[in-house]
């Protein structure tokens, strides 16, 4: 039997809110990569009807662990909202997922939104009103111009802790982020060499170059 770690050790506990429409390689992508980082990543469903099971933006089932409802109420080190159409909006229009959030951020915890979750659900609701953002190009425009930073695919604002990035193909460099900001470089590099990451996404986290 493998020795417990010390009670002091504590890997981070992340929450992924997935609902009807959400953009799959978003979530599986940062669910895939948090969990090689030892991180304790629940999958949590806003879906109207409660259901574990929901269609991602191009059809493929996304399985949740339990409904946000069962969760809302523990606390996290990370909150995650991934991004897709009509996802983004079902996470929007969801009471308890902008409560959610608006708890975690007051709690200073790291938020981590991407695609089109920046605009539609955070700006939307004007939860970061001074934060910077980047999100997806067709949605990047819904952020105030001194704001945003639509040529950033990853974009890290340090004041507000908040985490937001592009679209489908900057997920990795998303998930990346997140360990890096969770648990340090050190950590992000081990998790990048195995998976053999572009040169150009493990230039920073690598140190190599």
């Amino acid at each position: 039997m493998a020795n417990p770690q010390p009670s002091s050790v504590r890997s981070p506990k992340v929450a992924v809110c997935i609902a009807p429409g959400s953009e799959e390689m978003e979530v599986i992508n940062t669910v895939d990569i948090l969990i090689r980082a030892g991180m304790q990543v629940t999958i949590a469903s806003v879906a109207e009807d409660g259901a574990l099971a929901v269609k991602g933006s191009r059809g493929i089932t996304l399985t949740a662990d339990c409904p946000l409802v069962e969760i809302a109420d523990e606390p996290f080190d990370c909150v995650v909202l991934p991004g897709g159409l009509p996802g983004a909006e079902y996470l929007r229009d969801s009471t308890l997922t902008v409560e959610f959030v608006k708890q975690h951020k007051y709690d200073g915890k790291l938020v981590a939104a991407i695609c089109a979750a920046p605009a539609v659900v955070l700006e939307h609701h004007q939860l970061y009103p001074d934060a910077l953002m980047t999100a997806h190009p067709a949605f990047v425009d819904r952020i105030p111009e001194h704001r945003r930073r639509e040529g950033r695919r990853v974009m890290f604002d340090v004041n507000n802790n908040l985490l937001t990035s592009q679209a489908p193909g900057t997920s990795q460099e998303f998930a990346l982020e997140i360990i890096t900001l969770l648990l340090g470089k050190a950590t992000t590099a081990k998790v990048a060499e195995p998976m053999v990451m572009w040169p150009s996404m493990c230039f920073d986290v690598v140190g190599k170059g």
